[in-house]
């Protein structure tokens, strides 16, 4: 399959594009330098510059393909998360972004569209499992950029095209930045995480990501959870994550601390959310290389400390 894909020099992106290479599609992927171009030939893509907020540009760029792949977002660092500034670049990627790549892909005639999504769109679910079913809550501001870029999809599927949405869980992995920001936290013994210790979070490593974002290319039409195999409460999830870089036991963020560094978001991030995979598990070949964090983390930090050596 031809597949353009956004997002391709991210923290999923790479790998992504290997998946996709090793299936055998072919990669027209997003790069926005000369050096990242270089990358991207170099996992076999051919790298294409293109401003995904011009109309035209983008559908000049997706000309031949048959997917389109959009995995481009712009989370802002952790010290901007509070400011609505800080937001506007990612919120347009799922909004202006997702409604151009949708109409490039109607005008040229793919028929295939994935989309990136957050499992955070769910309401707090306490102990219960939550899956696609599960109604969304609307009520969270900062969210409603990411159901607008859902519904988007909804469109191109009502106009007899295949729409994926892929509403990933909390992403942690092998990305010098997502690593740093929770090794600086852990020397105040705070964490990523704000909540209740008791309350379940639904995490996924990038590289089981990039997998699930390859195998949705061949799923029906709809919404899919990509999440982990086992969710777990955020104390367990804070001492996998302290056993595997040998830092002090530590606690979630109180909630006050998340109000300042998520604003609105806030109402969200503290939630309990037990989410299942089981619908993209059972519609495709992917499951997950790490079944939860009491994996993922250690492999992180082996990692990590393999590529220093």
């Amino acid at each position: 399959m031809n597949v353009f894909l956004t997002g391709a020099t991210g923290a999923i992106g790479p790998a992504t594009v290997r998946g996709l290479v090793d299936r055998g599609h072919q990669v027209r992927a997003v790069a926005r330098t000369d050096e990242k171009a270089a990358i991207l030939r170099g996992l076999g893509a051919d790298p294409i510059a293109v401003d995904l907020f011009d109309g035209e540009a983008a559908k000049a760029a997706v000309v031949g393909s048959e997917a389109v792949l959009h995995l481009a977002t712009n989370v802002p660092r952790l010290r901007r998360m509070s400011s609505k500034k800080g937001w506007e670049t990612h919120n347009r990627l799922r909004t202006a972004a997702t409604e151009n790549l949708v109409d490039a892909a109607v005008a040229t005639g793919a028929s295939t569209f994935v989309k990136e999504s957050v499992s955070f769109v769910y309401p707090d679910g306490g102990d219960a499992w939550i899956d696609e079913t599960t109604p969304v809550d609307e009520s969270v501001a900062m969210l409603a950029p990411t159901l607008e870029g859902e519904r988007i999809v909804e469109r191109f599927t009502a106009g007899g095209g295949r729409g994926v949405v892929l509403r990933f869980g909390s992403f942690y992995g092998q990305t010098a930045r997502m690593v740093d920001e929770a090794l600086l936290l852990a020397r105040f013994r705070m964490s990523i995480l704000g909540g209740a210790p008791g309350a379940y979070v639904s995490s996924i490593h990038t590289d089981d990501v990039a997998s699930a974002s390859v195998a949705a290319l061949e799923a029906p039409a709809g919404v899919y959870n990509v999440v982990d195999d086992e969710p777990v409460t955020r104390r367990e999830y804070l001492d996998a994550f302290s056993e595997a870089f040998g830092v002090r036991k530590l606690r979630p963020l109180p909630t006050w601390l998340v109000k300042l560094a998520s604003g609105s978001a806030a109402a969200a991030v503290i939630r309990s959310w037990r989410v299942s995979n089981k619908k993209l598990r059972d519609a495709t070949v992917w499951s997950p290389k790490f079944p939860s964090v009491h994996e993922g983390w250690p492999a992180v930090a082996w990692a990590r400390k393999e590529s220093r050596a």
